[in-house]
């Protein structure tokens, strides 16, 4: 019974803390100052956002989600990069940066993949511990939605076309 309760518990924590995370991020509020360290060694900040309509996707390649929303992440980059948008995949610290580097090449992903080796960048948004966790931001460095789970990805569309015609 003990177990029951605990896990139940634990089940409405994980819960209350998504619903929040839903309830916070109807508003805009500025993307944290953050440095990603790319895949190529290569470092881009959060200001390097700035002018595009950015999907910021924290995912790891342990994670079915992830890996499932993946093909989608990417067609969706193909289809908006032209006019201004751009994706960039951010690795959880605790996956290996080797699988992280397989996980890029073997599926040629066309966006910037970054690891987060430390686990500031993931700190920095939040304390995503949760994956996929995915932000929206808007050419003037705002955030103004947040996913937990994959996204409604036909309303993700629609989303980044009304933030891609603002100016």
């Amino acid at each position: 019974m003990r177990i029951t309760h605990g896990l139940a518990a634990a089940a409405i924590a994980a819960c209350a803390a998504v619903a929040g995370w839903i309830f916070l991020s109807t508003g805009k509020a500025a993307a944290p100052p953050s440095t990603f360290v790319l895949l190529d060694g290569t470092r881009q900040t959060t200001d390097d956002l700035r002018g595009k309509v950015t999907l910021v996707n924290f995912w790891a390649t342990s994670c079915v989600t992830c890996v499932a929303e993946m093909p989608e992440i990417v067609a969706t980059h193909q289809k908006y990069q032209s006019q201004g948008y751009d994706t960039l995949a951010v690795a959880m610290s605790y996956d290996p940066p080797s699988y992280v580097v397989n996980f890029a090449e073997t599926r040629k992903l066309p966006f910037k993949v970054a690891i987060d080796n430390t686990g500031a960048v993931a700190q920095a948004w939040g304390d995503v511990k949760l994956t996929p966790s995915t932000f929206i931001v808007n050419k003037h460095g705002e955030i103004v939605k947040t996913y937990v789970g994959a996204p409604d990805f036909p309303e993700l569309h629609k989303l980044i076309e009304r933030l891609l015609a603002e100016t």
